[in-house]
This record gives C-alpha cells, sequence and structure tokens, in this order.
C-alpha cells in the first residue's frame, strides 16, 4: 500500500488522525469552560496514566478547546531541575495576550506583575543583564507577586490574570504536562494557588497531566487536593474504540481492516493508543494491498516489535544505570511468577528482593532513582510497576 497514505502517526504528543475512545473527557472539559466562564464554580483537572496512553494528545485537544472558547491558554511541561516561576510565566504572557482584553492598561499592568513574578526568580545581587527576561514589553511592577514566597506569590499572580479574564467574561486555563514532576513546594504553591482562585470564583483552571501516582504526590503536597481537582485516569481504549482509531483513518485512505485483522491487532497493542499507531504504521506499509489481513498483521508484528524495541522500549532501558537494570529485569521476573499479574505488573518490592536474592534495603537506591527517572511508579506502599505498558514482557524478551 502507498506509505505517502499512510495516516497512522506514531509519535510522542502527536495528535493521531482519530482520536477515539476521549469523548467522555472532551464533553466535560467543555461544560467545565462553559462553566467557569459564567461565574460558576468548577475544579481543576488532573489526568492520569501510563506511557502510551494518549495523556499528552488528550492534553493538547483540551487546550485546543479553550482556545476556541477564546480563552487564554498556556502550557508547559514540568521537569524535576526546574522550579516554576518561569514556565507559569511564560504560559501566562502567551495566555494574556491569546485573551485580546481592548484596555491596554490593564494589560501592561498584569504583564508587569507576570514579569516581577518571573524575576523573582534572579539570585539577589544580579547584574540587569544576568536577570531572566520572558519577552514581556513591559516594567516589572514591585510590590506585587514578587515577595519570594511561591504560595504568596502564585496566589496574587492568579488572581490579577483571572480578573484580567473575568473583564471579558472569559478564563485562563494552564495546561502543566509531566505534572508528577514539579518540585514539592512547587506542587503545594498550585495546590494553595487553585484553593484560592476557586473561592474567590474567578475563571482559572490547571489542567495537568501525569503518571498513575499523581494523585498520591497532590496529596502529599495538599491534604485537600483529593477534593480541589477532578480526576480523570486515561486507561487503554476499548475494543470498539480501538478499532476505530484502525478503521477511521483507513476510510479516509480508501482502505480497511478484515475483522480477523483487527482482532490481531488489539492483541497485539492491547489497546494501548500509542502500540495501536505504530502497528498500524507498520501493517500499512507492508500490506500488498486493501483490506489489510490477519496475515499482513502477523507479518508486520515482528518489524512493529523491532522498532518498540528500539525506541519505545530501548530508549528508556538505555536511561538506566546497570544496577537499575538489574532492578527493573528484576521487576519483570517477579511479575513473571505471579498468576494474576495486572496490566502494569505491579508487584512487591520484596518479591523483587526476592528474585534477586538482595536485601530489600539494598535496593533502595536503584528503586528512588528509577522513580525519579519516571521508569517505575508506587501506587501503594510497598508495591511498584512499570510506567511502559508491555515493558515486562519487552525485558523478559531480551534475556
Amino acid at each position: 500500500m502507498d506509505p505517502i497514505r499512510n495516516p497512522y502517526a506514531p509519535g510522542a504528543g502527536q495528535r493521531p488522525p482519530e482520536l477515539a475512545g476521549r469523548d467522555g473527557e472532551l464533553d466535560t472539559f467543555a461544560v467545565v469552560l462553559e462553566r467557569v466562564a459564567r461565574g460558576r464554580p468548577e475544579r481543576s483537572i488532573v489526568l492520569t496514566g501510563l506511557r502510551g496512553v494518549g495523556k499528552t494528545v488528550l492534553l493538547n485537544a483540551l487546550r485546543s478547546a479553550a482556545v476556541r472558547a477564546k480563552w487564554g491558554t498556556g502550557k508547559w511541561e514540568a521537569r524535576p531541575e526546574q522550579r516554576l516561576r518561569r514556565p507559569i510565566s511564560a504560559a501566562l504572557h502567551v495566555a494574556v495576550r491569546e485573551l485580546g482584553h481592548t484596555q491596554a492598561d490593564d494589560v501592561q499592568q498584569v504583564l508587569g506583575v507576570i514579569k516581577a513574578f518571573a524575576q523573582r526568580d534572579t539570585p539577589p545581587g544580579s547584574k540587569l543583564r544576568e536577570k531572566w527576561n520572558p519577552g514581556i514589553d513591559a516594567p516589572a511592577v514591585s510590590g506585587r507577586a514578587d515577595s519570594g514566597d511561591i504560595e504568596i506569590d502564585l496566589v496574587e499572580l492568579l488572581t490579577d490574570v483571572g480578573g484580567l479574564a473575568a473583564d471579558i467574561g472569559r478564563g485562563i486555563a494552564l495546561f502543566v504536562d509531566e505534572m508528577q514532576d514539579l518540585h514539592p513546594d512547587d506542587v503545594s504553591a498550585l495546590c494553595a494557588a487553585c484553593h484560592e482562585i476557586s473561592q474567590a470564583g474567578l475563571p482559572v483552571i490547571v489542567v495537568g497531566a501525569g503518571l498513575p501516582h499523581l494523585p498520591t504526590v497532590l496529596s502529599a503536597s495538599k491534604s485537600y487536593s483529593e477534593r480541589l481537582f477532578r480526576y480523570a485516569r486515561i486507561d487503554r481504549l476499548p475494543r470498539d474504540a480501538a478499532d476505530r482509531a484502525l478503521q477511521s483513518p483507513a476510510q479516509d485512505e480508501d482502505a480497511a481492516f478484515e475483522q480477523d485483522a483487527l482482532d490481531a491487532m488489539y492483541a497485539v497493542t492491547g489497546g494501548y493508543p500509542y502500540f495501536i499507531q505504530a502497528y498500524g504504521k507498520v501493517a500499512w506499509d507492508l500490506a500488498p494491498r486493501s483490506p489489510i489481513t490477519v496475515a499482513d498483521v502477523a507479518v508486520a508484528a515482528p518489524e512493529a516489535d523491532a522498532e518498540l524495541a528500539v525506541g519505545f522500549f530501548g530508549s528508556r532501558y538505555e536511561r538506566a544505570t546497570p544496577g537499575e537494570r538489574e532492578y527493573l529485569r528484576g521487576m519483570a521476573d517477579a511479575a513473571a511468577d505471579l498468576a494474576d499479574a495486572d496490566e502494569v505488573e505491579s508487584v512487591t518490592t520484596a518479591a523483587v528482593a526476592d528474585v534477586l536474592d538482595r536485601k530489600p534495603q539494598s535496593l533502595s537506591p536503584a528503586r528512588d532513582a528509577l522513580l525519579k527517572k519516571g521508569l517505575i511508579y508506587s501506587g501503594e506502599r510497598g508495591r511498584i510497576a512499570f510506567t511502559v505498558p508491555h515493558f515486562g514482557r519487552y525485558l523478559r524478551s531480551q534475556t
């Protein structure tokens, strides 16, 4: 089949041609936007799930919905080594510009507050040229959002930005990817600011996306976080949505899948959106003609597996040190011994220690490093799991 017309798009955060199975989240968000714009109370939103389930794609789709509603939006990806002031300032700068507020003086005032908030990150005694410039063409406003206390400053900042949006009956939406990687103090500040903004009835919401343990990160920061956010678990697609993700793009290109081929595709992908795109792309390229058959899928699966082994699984495995790789293999072997292993192959830390014939305490440094790298997560005390679906299967295939 013509590879130029191949509709499938396996890529990090790349929107697939058919965003199947996410209608509920999109419909809920449309209601949230309308309610907040009308001054109705609503919670901010947190999306959680494994790697490859489409959290970033959905986050971008929600942002597009906010833009269509004429909201101001900004987005950033959290990183463990980066604090909050600079990325949220850049995101709010974009959001204020998107609002299109007609009162230039009011806009300049708020931009000046954003600039002061951002530059408070500069060490004392720094020269002017050493100050980070967020690209804001307005003088910094002294005495607002620049105290140095991130909680106080963030509340003041979002209050001013929210007031600007309320003036014209719109809202501000901030989108945070990899939210679990925020610094603990910044998580606390963001929760506190969302709490204050909600109580004040200002049209500002935060939409975060992160790994399954993100709710635990939030609750460890503020005890009221479980009431502060609307949590949505983003999981693998049910069978009908997975079939639609394959069939609809193919039909747009005057092609099709046989029913047996769809059965085979669901078996190898497990319904995970990234895998659907990866296997779909290879099956299309290798199939001689339409419709794509179960034999075509059988030929394509090993090649797709090889590509995933290098790009999706291998790139993550290479980030681990030898000691960390030993721990990952121990997790995979411990999961293989379970008769009722779940989708993420969660195991106890004690089981990993038994497989490796090591004391649990001696494995703590490797486990903690893997947690920080986002390769594993802990959903409950004493248990760990892979953040990447099928990772245990990949590791077992390499031995």
